[in-house]
């Protein structure tokens, strides 16, 4: 395995150089994280449909267990176990509107992942940086367990675990273990642990968890795997998807109604129900779950016990357990919301439930509809500091402090961006497919077939995969 430690040492080596300012060092946080052995043990796949352009070239890479769709070149890169889904990617001849300019791409947009370690990572949407808008490129990057990856160009940067990057180019940045951040662009900064950003012209939003509550749901120290309640969750359940990718089912386990999609690639356990228009994505993890018409449980996602009443949205890495969500309920990216059988969960309508929220029940709770919710809450009392109505929010103006949230710009500027982003997710997956039209991923990727991809068992190139050039 001398190349593929050949190769990590160089990935080190180019981050860190993109790091001297914030100084950080990442390779305490990767050397030796993950066992050799285990790069070569997983196969990598990508999929075919006739609805997404074919193009995938991989070099001088490790791949192990990780799934591509749409264009995608990785050269010189460690994936591990990571989703590179490009199905969202925009087209040639496609126009991409940006403060008022009209830009024409020449070309399709192309996934290009360079010098870069991903770990259990999501890389989604497509390119938001006007600069490159046919490339969404991660490059000199190191990404840890879960973290999710956008529509968020991404170089010289290193990116904690379980953190989110939405709709922002990072260049040179340290973004902290379950951090969120939606601002655009940012250059040389370190994103706190447990931050939630979003910062935009009209708005901005600010959350972060206290230090002993981020500590014991994901911590980091160097040199030793993430640990915590989120890690013990995801860890705790790893064997029901190595028995998926063990042998891919050919019949779904349960029923699939007309214009839903079930990916081969989750797991589905229990009294398990799925509607019309629904989209489960690979790796998503279903358990007596019922999901109503149009909802969506995207990568990483875990439904437990629950109940979602219809066009309910799951974003990458959401876990609902014990939880009963009315329509058009918003979960964000990497949520936990965790009721309890003696103590459920009940989230009304049009709630938003704002990414990074962790909702761990001590007692019953009913989220009332049409609320913003964000941070911490075991109960009552942590409702009361952690939401706002939305119809109070869209009255502000200037200043606002809730609990530890400080939001300051147009309250009703800030919702009608939710809201304007929420119906575009539903349109995108399918969710109001009516038989004929208004397609989206649940009925696109139906009829999707799936190749495998191994790398070399021995010799000095053990764990790397030959170069691949595949097109249509």
């Amino acid at each position: 395995m001398d190349e593929l430690k050949g190769l990590i040492e160089r990935i080190i080596d180019r981050v860190n150089i993109n790091l001297r300012e914030p100084a950080f060092d990442v390779g305490p946080y990767v050397r030796n994280l993950i066992p050799l052995s285990q790069f070569c043990k997983f196969y990598a796949f990508y999929g075919l449909t006739q609805h997404h352009p074919l193009h995938f070239s991989f070099k001088h890479s490790n791949m192990a267990g990780s799934y591509f769709l749409g264009k995608c070149v990785v050269d010189h890169s460690v994936l591990y176990k990571s989703d590179i889904r490009g199905d969202e990617l925009k087209a040639r001849g496609d126009i991409f509107n940006y403060r008022g300019l009209a830009i024409p791409l020449h070309d399709d947009e192309v996934i290009r992942i360079k010098d870069s370690i991903l770990i259990k990572n999501l890389v989604h949407n497509n390119s938001h940086d006007p600069e490159c808008p046919e490339e969404f490129r991660i490059q000199n990057v190191v990404s840890m367990h879960y973290a999710n990856i956008h529509g968020s160009p991404v170089e010289g940067s290193f990116l904690g675990p379980f953190s989110t990057v939405d709709l922002t180019t990072l260049h040179d940045c340290v973004v902290g273990a379950y951090a969120y951040v939606q601002a655009g662009e940012l250059s040389h900064r370190y994103i706190e642990p447990g931050q939630v950003w979003i910062r935009s012209d009209e708005f901005e939003f600010n959350y972060r968890f206290p230090p002993d509550v981020l500590k014991k749901y994901i911590d980091m120290e160097v040199g030793k795997t993430p640990r915590g309640v989120f890690m013990d969750f995801v860890e705790g359940r790893k064997e029901d998807f190595e028995k998926v990718f063990q042998v891919v089912q050919c019949k779904p386990p349960i029923s699939v109604p007309d214009g839903a999609a079930l990916s081969k690639y989750a797991v589905v356990k229990g009294d398990t129900q799925i509607s019309e228009n629904v989209l489960v994505a690979q790796r998503a993890y279903l358990d007596n779950a019922v999901l109503g018409k149009g909802s969506n449980a995207q990568e990483n996602c875990y439904i437990i016990g629950s109940r979602l009443e219809g066009e309910d949205i799951t974003a990458h890495g959401g876990k609902i357990i014990h939880a009963c969500l009315g329509k058009q309920v918003f979960v964000g990216f990497n949520s936990f919301l965790q009721g309890k059988l003696y103590c459920g969960l009940r989230v009304g309508e049009k709630s938003i439930i704002m990414p990074h929220t962790i909702v761990d029940l001590d007692e019953h709770l009913e989220i009332p509809a049409e609320h913003l919710v964000w941070g911490y809450i075991r109960n009552k009392d942590d409702l009361c500091q952690n939401s706002i109505p939305l119809s109070k929010l869209v009255e502000s103006e200037g200043e606002l402090q809730v609990g530890g949230m400080h939001f300051k710009g147009s309250g009703k500027a800030f919702v009608h961006a939710f809201a304007h982003r929420l119906q575009h997710i539903l349109e995108a997956n399918g969710a109001y497919f009516d038989g004929h039209s208004n397609r989206g991923h649940a009925q696109k990727g139906q009829h999707i077939s799936f190749n495998t991809i191994e790398p070399y068992q021995d010799g000095p190139r053990q764990g790397l995969y030959p170069t691949i050039d595949i097109t249509p």
